[in-house]
């Protein structure tokens, strides 16, 4: 099938990945889970490991990085990532490994890829917008704060990840201990739910197919808390808002040319 499309295998901190396809392009955007549990969540998308061209990463964290090197390895694939992100995570041993530069566009096959660096606690974290060359999938979770550079990156998409990783008063009063909040609330943690509302207000929606909401705590944030920060401000986009779970994933969804 040609065209843009993507699904998530999982997204939260107990692991994320996502599959970004043009035509026979098939590329994995991080691996958090272990290989097996990554083919199982595979296979429900009708891919195997041989299905796959490439894997991109983000940073180094487990979350995202824990099942690259192992399935890298087992099937032969070629990781691109940023050199401190290759150095954060040890240099691990990989059959092909492409270091790129977060301010420089690269392609894999198909696929035009534009990484632009984003705030975290990682040693060199970007994010990703994939493209087919008329149709725009961007993707931000992992970061502590929007800059302006990150806004121009996702303006005018056709399809937006966003990371709802928590609710500020639910942080405050859960079970994380207090340098935990503050690193997960700081300024190299993660985007609470205001503010992935106040970054969807600031941009272009008007080809807007998908929105989804991802990365969503399951102990410091709630589906119920994410749609009624985006109701809240931005009714038309809480009406057609779409959850990623931890769990069983999101199924292929596919972006429409445009008329």
């Amino acid at each position: 099938m040609s065209g843009l499309r993507f699904a998530t295998l999982g997204s939260g901190s107990r692991g994320n990945a996502t599959v970004v396809a043009c035509g026979r392009t098939v590329v994995l955007m991080d691996c958090g889970f272990a290989v097996n549990e990554t083919l199982r969540r595979l296979a429900v998308l009708g891919l195997t490991g041989e299905s796959l061209c490439a894997i991109v990463v983000t940073h180094e964290h487990g979350d995202h990085m824990g099942g690259v090197a192992r399935l890298a390895r087992r099937f032969g694939l070629p990781v691109w990532l940023t050199a401190g992100t290759y150095r954060g995570a040890g240099a691990p041993r990989l059959p092909e490994v492409n270091l790129f530069n977060p301010h420089e566009p690269f392609a894999i096959q198909d696929l035009s890829i534009h990484p632009y660096p984003v705030p975290h606690d990682a040693r060199e974290p970007c994010q990703f917008v994939f493209s087919d060359g008329a149709m725009r999938l961007g993707v931000l979770s992992d970061a502590g704060h929007v800059t302006p550079h990150m806004q121009r990156s996702l303006d005018g998409l056709d399809a937006l990840m966003l990371e709802f990783n928590h609710d500020p008063d639910l942080l405050a009063r859960g079970p994380y201990p207090p340098e935990l909040q503050a690193r997960v609330g700081g300024r190299l943690g993660h985007l609470n739910n205001g503010q992935a509302v106040q970054l969807l207000e600031s941009l272009d929606r008007g080809a807007l197919q998908h929105l989804i909401a991802g990365h969503i705590s399951e102990k410091n944030n709630s589906p119920a808390h994410v749609r009624e920060a985006v109701a809240h401000r931005l009714p038309a986009e809480a009406a057609a808002l779409v959850l990623a779970p931890q769990e069983q994933g999101l199924g292929w969804h596919d972006i429409r040319p445009r008329l």
